[in-house]
């Protein structure tokens, strides 16, 4: 068996050149796709959420009551929550926009995504960021690690003042129940790594009527813009 040749450090730089190129394009074709969408509201969720799962019509529910309030939606574009999204954004006619990466079990977008608002990504950081810039609320139900990553994430964006504060909100009470009892009592309280207003950023409900009045009351004193 014979190794394979070591590349040279010249062949590696080009190859970087190459792929930053690859990096502007998709921030590029981001940046002005969603100028013409605007700011919409995103759903996250686990991929893995069968349509008959009680989170899966949650989400559903959510995505049309929010429609019904003047708002688009915005999701991964994929299977499970992120259909779910998407499904009752059309149910309620309003936008249903589609950030996809095409992932082992995510190899295409769902059929609910509208279809001149569906936008495919291979980066998940050049994704996360138009997720970040166009989404004006983020309503999160049960997920995986992708879910938990975007979740902190945005949370640390507000809370170090690197963009405005959105509302960011739970639904999936049993689900969310034990993770907020430790941020609370654990990563608060006990070691003080947070402060205890840092939880103020949160709400947990099972309720969609609840997750229309908060965000609703939220714009009501304030502008619904890009966030940076």
């Amino acid at each position: 068996m014979t190794n394979k040749p070591i590349k040279s450090w010249t062949e590696i730089q080009a190859k970087s050149s190459w792929t930053m190129f690859k990096i502007m394009s998709e921030f590029v074709e981001g940046f002005d796709r969603m100028e013409e969408i605007g700011p919409c509201i995103s759903i996250y969720g686990s991929a893995r959420t069968d349509e008959n799962n009680e989170f899966y019509q949650m989400g559903v529910k959510v995505a049309e009551r929010l429609v019904e309030e003047g708002y688009g939606i915005i999701t991964g574009g994929g299977p499970g929550i992120m259909e779910a999204g998407n499904r009752g954004a059309q149910n309620a006619g309003g936008k249903s926009v589609g950030l996809n990466i095409d992932l082992p079990f995510e190899q295409s977008s769902n059929a609910y995504v509208d279809h001149d608002k569906d936008i495919m990504f291979n980066y998940f950081f050049a994704r996360k960021v138009m997720f970040v810039k166009y989404a004006q609320a983020f309503v999160l139900l049960p997920g995986g690690f992708g879910t938990m990553d975007e979740l902190f994430e945005t949370l640390t964006l507000v809370q170090t003042k690197k963009i405005d504060r959105v509302p960011i909100i739970l639904m999936g009470v049993d689900f969310w129940g034990d993770m907020m009892s430790w941020i609370k009592n654990t990563m608060s309280e006990k070691y003080g790594n947070i402060s205890p207003k840092d939880l103020d950023l949160i709400t947990v409900t099972d309720s969609v009527e609840e997750v229309a009045k908060v965000i609703t009351e939220f714009y009501a004193h304030s502008t619904l813009r890009p966030n940076f």
